[in-house]
């Protein structure tokens, strides 16, 4: 699977076919899928994301996003849904990592760093230790009142997710409460190699907005050109 991590822009909580159909209509090629949650509830059944991933082809592709921490639950899970990439949120293992690195290498594996207050050495551990058995990291912002460490809308300070930029041997992703008024400052603060969104994107009523959609890939653009 030939995944480009430059210029990367996922657009995360697809709802349904309708929905991701308008995504790639506006030149958003990953669509992120989360599922299996201890926090937040699905925005989509697993077999609705399945019938939706099995029919993109290069270059859209399908993303799951999870909390899975088990080698032998995340692969079949991948099998199940016909995802090639993986987005995983949980506090995984190295040896996990490893074992999942070595049973399926043609799977794309993104791995978290949730930025929340005074982890930075953590994260910074995480990227040196875990490097090797991923394709790139995402960062993203940890609520504390409702313990979610994604799609909380919520940004952090981006002067340390640019220091986990500046670390990373592997690309890295910048979320977290990204939305079209701020992804462009925040691409020329961390200088990441991608960026996602995903209530950022949204109207009152959850679905993603095809002018805020829009304006979010034009102002991404726009940054990734401006840092190159």
């Amino acid at each position: 699977m030939n995944i480009e991590f430059n210029r990367f822009i996922q657009i995360a909580g697809i709802i349904d076919a309708a929905e991701a159909e308008l995504l790639i209509e506006n030149n958003v090629n990953y669509l992120g899928f989360p599922l299996r949650l201890p926090v937040n509830k699905e925005d989509i059944t697993e077999d609705e994301a399945a019938r939706i991933i099995r029919k993109l082809s290069p270059p859209n592709y399908g993303i799951i996003i999870t909390y899975l921490s088990d080698a032998d639950q995340i692969i079949p899970f991948c099998k199940k849904l016909g995802a090639g990439i993986i987005q995983l949120h949980g506090d995984i293992k190295y040896l996990e990592l490893l074992k999942l690195r070595n049973a399926s290498p043609e799977l794309k594996i993104i791995k978290s760093l949730v930025i929340r207050n005074n982890n930075l050495n953590e994260l910074k551990n995480d990227v040196l230790s875990l490097h090797s058995c991923v394709d790139a990291f995402i960062t993203d912002t940890f609520d504390p009142s409702t313990g979610a460490s994604g799609a909380t809308g919520k940004t952090h300070d981006w002067k340390l997710s640019r220091q986990l930029v500046e670390l990373s041997p592997k690309p890295v992703i910048l979320a977290g409460g990204l939305n079209p008024k701020n992804v462009y400052n925040a691409i020329l603060e961390v200088k990441p190699a991608g960026v996602d969104s995903h209530t950022g994107v949204e109207n009152a009523s959850g679905r993603k907005d095809i002018n805020l959609v829009k304006n979010f890939v034009s102002e991404a653009l726009r940054g990734f050109e401006d840092i190159r």
